[in-house]
């Protein structure tokens, strides 16, 4: 059983991630259910309207993890289905895992200043501690939570379907290029005011929807603001760009540079943890704390070489990784 807070219709890594995780584990013949906030009451998160929070979910999910009796429980998410799904577990001595997914301390502290870090992260302390396993997506990031006191770290790293996101040689759009494309949240912790402000040929896109796009809209007319693309038009608007540009520093790992890459788009990105951990040093993007320089360096390298080093990033292999840290 997954328990997550994070589903559809949010468009995000986490989801993402966590729906070809089922899906895989289905293909290698294990029964899968999730436990997610539909078919509870739920209500909006604050600042985040499209994130609905299922409110005192306990009930219900007693009822589903009796149902299924599931042999293995993965917590997914630090919200409300989480902390109830952990205190089920404590209370029925069943062994759980858990994962890190999103940078909550940071990002609560960029929206609500009053609420310091340290505290977030005492409470996500607390909450991962019972598990038998935390599950981190790069090594940055595991000894990133050890110097936080996190313990019982175990690498789940994260892999891109191939077959879905792939080069598409007629993929267009109708902008000016060079055409330079960011995919995902649009909010304040993603720090993509840095990409609008810079000075760039061409268009800026921007894919994805959050709280800060009307705010950005107004401020940044000459951008293209698109909304939510999933499935083939995701693809081919990743497709049709000449650089892939994130400019987040508080992911926790950037899925959608691995789709941009499979795609044969390169990626332009301040050298920290999460580009780090998926570009390195790789011939593939160009990680500079001048995001411009980044930019224009990014549109020399090879779109072959992209799509080449996402071609070694399965998803199976990934779901083998997780297999591996559920307790025996």
């Amino acid at each position: 059983m997954i328990v997550t807070d994070a589903w559809t219709p949010q468009v995000n890594g986490v989801v993402r991630t966590l729906e070809i995780l089922g899906r895989d584990l289905t293909a290698l013949g294990h029964e899968v259910r999730y436990a997610i906030p539909q078919g509870h009451f739920t209500v909006a998160l604050p600042t985040y309207p499209e994130i609905r929070l299922a409110v005192l979910p306990r009930r219900n999910l007693e009822r589903l993890i009796a149902e299924f009796q599931p042999t293995a429980v993965h917590i997914a998410t630090e919200g409300p289905l989480g902390w109830s799904a952990r205190a089920i577990c404590l209370r029925q001595k069943m062994l759980f895992t858990t994962s890190f997914h999103t940078r909550f301390p940071e990002y609560i502290t960029a929206r609500f200043p009053l609420f310091p870090e340290k505290v977030i992260y005492r409470a996500l302390r607390r909450f991962h501690a019972p598990a038998s396993a935390m599950m981190v997506a790069t090594q940055t990031l595991e000894r990133e939570m050890q110097a936080h006191g996190f313990t019982n770290l175990r690498i789940w790293s994260r892999g891109v379907d191939v077959e879905l996101f792939r080069p598409i040689p007629d993929a267009s759009l109708p902008f000016e290029p060079p055409i330079w494309l960011y995919v995902g949240r649009v909010a304040v912790e993603k720090n993509i005011e840095s990409f609008l402000s810079l000075d760039l040929p061409g268009t800026k896109v921007v894919v994805g929807e959050g709280p800060a796009r009307a705010a950005l809209e107004r401020k940044y007319p000459r951008a293209r603001f698109l909304g939510p693309k999933v499935g083939e038009e995701l693809v081919r608007h990743y497709a049709a760009s000449d650089a892939f540009v994130f400019p987040s520093k508080t992911d926790t790992f950037g899925l959608v540079m691995l789709e941009a890459l499979a795609c044969g788009v390169p990626v332009a990105a301040y050298p920290v943890p999460g580009p780090l951990d998926v570009i390195g040093s790789a011939p593939i993007g160009v990680l500079d704390n001048d995001l411009t320089a980044a930019c224009h360096s990014a549109l020399q390298l090879s779109r072959e070489a992209c799509r080449n080093y996402a071609l070694s990033r399965s998803w199976r292999a990934c779901t083998e990784q997780f297999l591996s840290n559920l307790p025996a």
